[in-house]
């Protein structure tokens, strides 16, 4: 598989930012473009797809993307999907190895985000999978940050728990 070829990475990322998986598959299993090859912006498939389409996300991870692969400020695909709201993908990143307690450089994990966000969905999910002692950057823990940001989310993170 090609690994180093940044025109190949440049590819793969286009098509996974477009969501068209016809052409990721191609690219993968007729040009074996390896799925962590690095765009001309240092970026992989998994951390510039587009967040909604899932089964891209999914047959990148088949095919070995790292679930787990941080950019320069730390953010996993896992902070991405919470931050956009989209469970699906978070749900498949998760079933692929995913860590949800891996902080960013702000020392947010995803569910930092999410509550942020307002994805109550995603926070649902992710409120028994998360390390909710854990504080970000400005020493607030989930818990913390719900009751700031709406008790509504507070109150989803202690039924969820």
């Amino acid at each position: 598989m090609l690994l180093q070829e940044t025109s190949a990475g440049d590819r793969l990322t286009r098509a996974a930012a477009q969501g068209d998986l016809s052409e990721v598959r191609r690219l993968l299993h007729q040009e074996r473009i390896h799925p962590d090859c690095l765009n001309s912006f240092g970026k992989t498939a998994l951390q510039v797809m587009m967040f909604g389409s899932t089964p891209v996300a999914s047959e990148l991870l088949k095919q070995g993307a790292s679930p787990n692969i941080q950019d320069t400020y730390g953010i996993t695909p896992a902070h991405d999907a919470a931050r956009t709201g989209f469970l699906d993908t978070l749900q498949v990143l998760v079933q692929h190895g995913a860590d949800l307690n891996t902080p960013d450089a702000s020392g947010s994990l995803p569910i930092h985000l999410a509550l942020r966000e307002g994805h109550i969905p995603v926070v649902a999910y992710l409120a028994s999978r998360s390390d909710l002692e854990h504080s970000d950057r400005e020493g607030h823990t989930p818990p913390q940050l719900a009751a700031i940001l709406d008790p509504h989310l507070a109150a989803i993170l202690e039924l969820s728990t």
